[in-house]
């Protein structure tokens, strides 16, 4: 019968304590429940060789105090004995290990490590004719520099003497009746550096249900990090996605910079207020959008203070967007109200100040707490990282929360305008000015961009709607700043456009006829339909 109860069916005896004890001395103090400095952690492993030596029996379990618990196993070869894999099991973090000499007996333990035949004769020929393994359990050990969440709060350490590596007969650490939810992921550490640099390579991840299995190739510091739920995506649509993300952002960067150009060297002295804000909306894309090309290569340096900066630009950049489509809607609302006499003193200086450096003031703030960092994304066959918020709480209230209420306040002025356009239509100027219909569809485009409509789509990534969102999403702001490019285009007079972004109304036939090639299509040059008629009923009262 095994620790847990459960029966082992037609083994013989497979399930042994250790024959010994050994108190390890490390050379340092770990009092329980402290965190336990990773560097002292490999220093301990590292003097398994030595300690193997001195002990006279096969197996002993360890003690290294702080709840740090091991069990070192010795197999010597002999013309009756040969080599055998060994395993180990216990039923909870606090509980002692035992010696499994049969893997088949391994179902009654929560936790088990299998170290194969193959691994134990590489330690061998590498060795005076003995070959070891110790297993040492720490927990609470120094999280690494994303603040990663591991399964237990467990790392596994396996030491054999002499580099053990590219096996074929695997490694195996079985974790069953796992209760934390996430996804998990088997990553392992070299034990360079100061802290714990997890990665994938060597190790490969099985999932049954709440079962983990961690198969690896090597001898080293293991651990299951745990990634929040509902994270996942197939390689296949990741691959997808990242393809059109790259090329729309690469065509948003193109005709951004268009207007960017065209505006810094050919228009800057004749643009409006409306222009102005929409050069910074577009300031602000044009960084978003490069931040995100080179973020997966700066994920790749493995710098985590780079990384870290990365998140912070990216999310800046970011942030900065949300507020100008606030700004654009702010706008479109103060020029219906006022009828384009928009009369506040340096009021493009007043909202540039507030826009750019309310975005700074959080990040700031999330930089100075730890909030950024590397962030795995979880597919079917590999693990994709990049730069971005590390907890997924400040990336709801921050991010979604944020964006919620500038949705809620574009959506509400994109109606509105969208209806006083129709309005417009219907009077005698409107017609003349907005008849066109390919012209309409630009502007109700241009506004739906300018807005940050399209990024609605995020509220839908949810359940079965979560991977079409994505695509929509990605599809639609992919050409983001191409229809910004023909807004900025229709929207603006080649020549004579009034600094006040008002364009003066012209009474005489003459002057009408001048200004008939200038394109002049902004919502500012509208009459305002409501003024019209609240002005028809004064009168009919």
């Amino acid at each position: 019968m095994t620790e847990s109860g459960q029966n082992c069916y037609n083994c013989d005896n497979p399930v042994k304590v250790p024959e010994g004890e050994l108190e390890v001395d490390a050379g340092f103090q770990i009092e329980d429940g402290e965190d336990i400095d990773p560097v002292k952690a490999v220093e301990v492993m590292n003097n398994m060789a030595s300690l193997s030596s001195q002990m006279n029996g096969s197996s002993a379990s360890l003690s290294v105090g702080g709840g740090v618990t091991g069990v070192l196993v010795k197999q010597t070869v002999t013309e009756s004995v040969d080599l055998e894999e060994v395993s180990f099991g216990y039923a909870s973090s606090n509980t002692s290990m035992n010696i499994i000499e049969n893997r088949d007996c391994l179902h009654g333990f929560s936790t088990s490590v299998t170290v194969s035949k193959q691994a134990f004769e590489k330690a061998y020929n590498a060795s005076n004719g003995t070959a070891f393994v110790a297993l040492l359990r720490f927990n609470n050990m120094a999280k690494d520099e994303f603040n990663s969440t591991v399964l237990q709060n467990m790392v596994l350490a396996i030491e054999m003497g002499v580099l053990i590596a590219n096996l074929t007969d695997d490694i195996f650490l079985n974790f069953r009746k796992v209760k934390e939810k996430g996804i998990p992921s088997c990553r392992s550490w070299n034990g360079e550096g100061n802290r714990p640099n997890w990665t994938g390579d060597g190790c490969v991840t099985h999932v049954d249900e709440d079962n983990i299995t961690c198969q690896c190739s090597h001898l080293t510091f293991f651990a299951v990090l745990m990634s929040p739920p509902n994270t996942t995506i197939s390689s296949a649509d990741l691959t997808s996605l990242t393809y059109i993300t790259y090329v729309g952002c690469g065509l948003s960067m193109f005709f951004l910079g268009i207007v960017l150009f065209m505006h810094f060297l050919l228009r800057r002295a004749k643009a409006s207020k409306a222009t102005h804000i929409l050069i910074h909306l577009v300031l602000a894309l044009f960084l978003l959008n490069l931040t995100f090309l080179i973020n997966n290569w700066v994920a790749g340096l493995k710098s985590a203070v780079g990384c870290k900066i990365m998140a912070a630009v990216m999310h800046y950049s970011m942030l900065a967007t949300f507020t100008w489509f606030a700004v654009e809607a702010f706008h479109l609302c103060l020029q219906l109200y006022t009828g384009g006499k928009i009369i506040i003193h340096r009021y493009i200086l007043k909202v540039s100040l507030a826009s750019w450096a309310l975005p700074s003031v959080i990040v700031i703030v999330l930089f100075i707490v730890g909030k950024y960092g590397e962030l795995v994304i979880n597919t079917d066959e590999k693990d994709v990282t990049m730069c971005w918020i590390t907890d997924d709480d400040v990336h709801y209230i921050v991010n979604i929360g944020y964006y919620a209420l500038v949705f809620l306040f574009t959506i509400t002025t994109f109606i509105v305008i969208v209806c006083w356009l129709f309005r417009l239509k219907k009077t005698k100027a409107g017609a003349a000015q907005v008849g066109r219909s390919g012209r309409s569809i630009v502007t109700v485009l241009g506004l739906c961009c300018m807005l940050g409509i399209t990024w609605g789509f995020a509220f839908f990534a949810h359940g079965v709607l979560r991977v079409p969102s994505y695509y929509i999403f990605t599809i639609l702001n992919s050409f983001q700043g191409f229809f910004l490019f023909l807004y900025y285009y229709n929207t603006s007079q080649l020549t004579g456009e009034s600094t006040d972004g008002v364009s003066s109304k012209k009474t005489t036939d003459s002057s009408s006829n001048t200004n008939s090639n200038t394109v002049n299509t902004t919502l500012a040059s509208f009459e305002n339909p409501y003024d019209n008629l609240s002005t028809k009923t004064k009168l009919q009262d």
